[in-house]
C-alpha cells in the first residue's frame, strides 16, 4: 500500500510513521511545520525518521535517509491546489490524517488558526480522498467533543452536541464533514477519537511535559480545578497499535442502521467511529505523583480554578474498538509516565 500520513513532524505521526515504515509500505508524511510549539522539537522527529531538515523546502519532496520506503513534503493543507496535486502524482491507497492545530486553550485565543487548518485543511484532504478513490480515510478526532455531557464512560452511542471549545467544535466538524463525503461518495472513513495522548516525544504544550519540566527545573505547576480532574491518559505505542489496525480495516455499512433510532457511531455509510484510550481515568493528582516518582522529586503544587474550555473528567468506553478489533489500550500510567520521563532527561540531557 502506498499511504499519506499528515502530521508526521509532530507527536503521533512520528510514532505511526516510525511504525509503519519498518513495514513494507511506502510512505509520505506532511507537515507545515508551524510554530504553536517549539519547531526544534518537531525538526528532531524529522531528523530522527532519516529527513535531512537542512532540505527541507515548501511542497518539496524529500527522502528518507533511514527508511527507503518513506519521503517527506512541507506543505499546507489550506492550499487545496497543492494537495489535490500531490494526491494525482502519488496515488495513495490508504491516508492517515493526523495533522490539525491542537490545544484547547490555544483555541480561545486564535481561533482563526482552527478554521484554517482543521476545517479547511480538513476539506482538502477529503477532496484529495474524493477525487483519487481512497481506499480507507482515516483521521484523528478528539475526545474533547463530548463537551458538557457528563454520561460516563464516554460512548460513541452518545449526542456530542454541546462542545466547550471552538477546537472540540472543529473536531465534531470533522466527523460530520466525513460522513457527509462518506454518504455522498461511498468514501471508507474511520475517525478516532484519541483520549490524552502521552509518551516520548510527546507536544510540550501537554501536561505531562510541562509537568516534567517545572519539576525538573525546581518551579510550581498549575493544578487547575484545584486538582479535582480525571483523564483518561492513553499511552502513544496503544494509540499506534489501534492505528495500524484501523488503518488496515476499512469499514463496511451498517445494514441494521436504523433511521428512526440513528446510531451516531456508524451509518448506512462506510463510516465508523471509536473511542481510543485506556478506560481507566487517573485522578490528575495521582498522575502528578506518577511523575515525582519517575523524576525523583516533588512538585510545588500551585492549585487553581479551571481553565476556560477545559472538562473536569474523560472516561472512554472502548466496547466498540474491543469488539471490532480484539484491542483495548492499556499501558499502565506509572509505565508510560517513567518512559516519558527517562526520554525527556535523555532529550533535555538530564542527569
Amino acid at each position: 500500500m502506498k499511504i499519506l500520513i499528515t502530521g508526521t513532524a509532530g507527536f503521533i505521526g512520528f510514532h505511526l510513521l516510525q511504525r509503519l515504515a519498518a513495514t513494507n509500505h511506502s510512505i509520505v508524511g506532511l507537515d507545515n511545520i508551524n510554530d504553536y510549539y517549539d519547531t526544534g522539537l518537531k525538526y528532531a522527529r524529522l531528523e530522527r525518521s532519516g529527513i535531512n531538515t537542512n532540505e527541507i523546502q515548501p511542497n518539496r519532496i524529500i527522502q528518507s535517509s533511514v527508511y527507503p520506503n518513506y519521503r517527506f513534503v512541507k506543505m499546507n493543507l489550506e492550499d487545496n491546489e497543492l494537495v489535490l496535486q500531490l494526491f494525482n502524482n502519488e496515488k495513495f491507497d490508504l491516508v492517515c490524517h493526523l495533522a490539525a492545530q491542537a490545544g484547547v486553550r490555544y483555541s480561545i485565543t486564535n481561533p482563526q488558526a482552527y478554521i484554517n487548518s482543521n476545517i479547511h485543511g480538513f476539506l482538502s484532504i477529503l477532496e484529495g480522498c474524493r477525487h483519487y478513490h481512497i481506499k480507507h480515510l482515516v483521521f484523528a478526532s478528539s475526545s474533547s467533543v463530548y463537551g458538557l455531557n457528563g454520561k460516563m464512560p464516554f460512548s460513541v452511542k452518545h449526542n456530542v452536541d454541546h462542545p466547550v471549545s471552538l477546537y472540540a467544535a472543529t473536531k465534531k466538524s470533522n466527523e460530520l464533514m466525513a460522513h457527509a463525503y462518506s454518504h455522498l461518495y461511498q468514501l471508507p472513513v474511520t475517525g478516532l477519537r484519541f483520549f490524552t495522548v502521552y509518551g516520548p516525544w510527546g507536544r510540550p504544550d501537554m501536561a505531562l511535559f510541562l509537568f516534567t519540566r517545572a519539576i525538573q527545573d525546581g518551579k510550581p505547576i498549575d493544578i487547575f480545578n484545584k486538582g479535582d480532574m480525571m483523564r483518561d491518559f492513553t499511552y502513544i505505542d496503544d494509540i499506534v497499535e489501534a492505528l495500524e489496525r484501523v488503518l488496515a480495516n476499512p469499514p463496511f455499512p451498517n445494514l441494521y442502521w436504523n433511521a428512526e433510532y440513528p446510531d451516531p457511531s456508524s451509518s448506512p455509510a462506510p463510516y465508523k467511529i471509536y473511542n481510543i484510550g485506556n478506560h481507566n481515568p487517573v485522578k490528575l493528582l495521582d498522575f502528578i505523583q506518577a511523575i515525582e516518582t519517575a523524576t525523583g522529586k516533588e512538585a510545588i503544587k500551585n492549585f487553581v480554578a479551571m481553565q476556560q474550555g477545559d472538562v473536569k473528567a474523560t472516561y472512554a468506553d472502548v466496547k466498540d474498538l474491543i469488539d471490532d478489533f480484539d484491542y483495548k489500550p492499556e499501558t499502565p500510567v506509572a509505565e508510560g509516565v517513567k518512559r516519558f520521563v527517562d526520554w525527556f532527561n535523555e532529550y533535555y540531557s538530564i542527569k
